[in-house]
C-alpha cells in the first residue's frame, strides 16, 4: 500500500474510523502510570483518549502525514513515525493498543512478533481491525467494475488481510499470546457526504489504485464502482459499507 496519506482528509471525512471505536479503548482498560503503545496511531484521537485514562501514551504510525497531524493536534503527547513490521522495543509497555490498522499489514507475523517482543510479561494486546469478509460487496463491486470497463487490476498493490478469528488466534498463540476474548462482527459503517462518500472513501483507502491507473481512468473506474455497488450499498441518500471487524484480547504469557 502507499505510505502517503492525506491526513487532514482522514480526519474531516473518515472520523467513522476512530469514532466507532471508542468501546475498544474501554476494552483496553487503561490505568494511570502504565505505559501503552498505539500502534498505528493515525491522527492520534484515541492515543488522546487513552492518555485522558491516565496512562502514558506513544504514538507510532509508519505514515509521516500522520504523524505530522498527530503532534499538530496534540502537542503533549509522544508521537514517531515507526514501520509496525520493524518495532524494536523490548519489554517496554504494559498493553500495545491498535484499531483499524493491523488489516493493512500482510506480514502478521511480523507484527505480532514486535508486540510480543514489546509487551513486559503479563502485558496485553488489545486490537481491533477488519476481519474475514470486511467490505466484501465492495470488493466484489471492484472486480465487476475492472470487467465491465475491460481493465486490468493495477498491479503492485498489497492485498488487505482480514482474518478470521481462528486464523489470527492461532497466529498469537503460535508466538506466546493467550487470547481471552475473540469476536468477529458486522458492522455497517454510513459514510459521510452521502452521494460523494464512496468516491472519498476509494481515494483515501485505495489511493495506491488512483496512482496506478491515472486520474482519467481512475474517475471512470469510480463511477462503474458506485454503478456496480448502488443497489447494495446505496442506502437513503448514503453510501453504507458492510464492515466487519475482529476484535482481539490477549496476554502475553511469563514464558513468551
Amino acid at each position: 500500500m502507499t505510505n502517503q496519506w492525506n491526513a487532514a482528509e482522514y480526519d474531516a471525512k473518515h472520523a467513522f474510523v476512530y469514532q466507532k471505536a471508542k468501546g475498544l479503548v474501554d476494552l483496553l482498560a487503561p490505568k494511570a502510570g502504565e505505559r501503552i503503545l498505539d500502534l498505528g496511531c493515525g491522527t492520534g484521537v484515541l492515543t488522546a483518549v487513552i492518555a485522558e485514562r491516565g496512562a502514558e501514551v506513544f504514538g507510532i504510525d509508519r505514515s509521516p502525514e500522520m504523524v505530522a497531524q498527530a503532534k499538530s493536534k496534540f502537542p503533549a503527547l509522544e508521537f514517531e513515525v515507526v514501520d509496525a513490521t520493524q518495532m524494536k522495543f523490548a519489554a517496554d509497555f504494559d498493553a500495545v493498543f491498535s484499531n483499524a490498522v493491523l488489516h493493512w499489514i500482510p506480514e502478521a507475523e511480523k507484527v505480532i512478533a514486535g508486540v510480543v517482543r514489546a509487551l513486559k510479561p503479563g502485558g496485553r494486546f488489545v486490537a481491533e481491525f477488519g476481519g474475514k469478509g470486511n467490505i466484501q460487496t465492495l470488493v466484489k463491486g471492484f472486480h465487476r467494475a475492472f470487467a465491465a470497463l475491460g481493465m486490468s487490476e493495477p498491479e503492485g498493490v498489497s492485498p488487505w488481510f482480514y482474518p478470521s478469528v481462528a486464523e489470527y488466534s492461532g497466529l498469537l498463540e503460535k508466538h506466546g499470546l493467550e487470547v481471552r476474548e475473540a469476536s468477529l462482527f458486522g458492522r455497517p459503517t454510513v459514510l459521510e457526504d452521502g452521494t460523494q462518500g464512496l468516491e472519498n472513501w476509494i481515494r483515501l483507502f485505495r489511493q495506491t489504485y488512483i496512482e496506478k491507473m491515472g486520474e482519467e481512468a481512475a474517475t471512470k473506474w469510480i463511477r462503474e464502482v458506485e454503478r456496480q455497488c448502488r443497489a447494495e450499498l446505496f442506502q437513503y441518500g448514503d453510501w453504507v459499507l458492510d464492515y466487519r471487524r475482529l476484535r482481539i484480547a490477549c496476554f502475553k504469557t511469563q514464558e513468551s
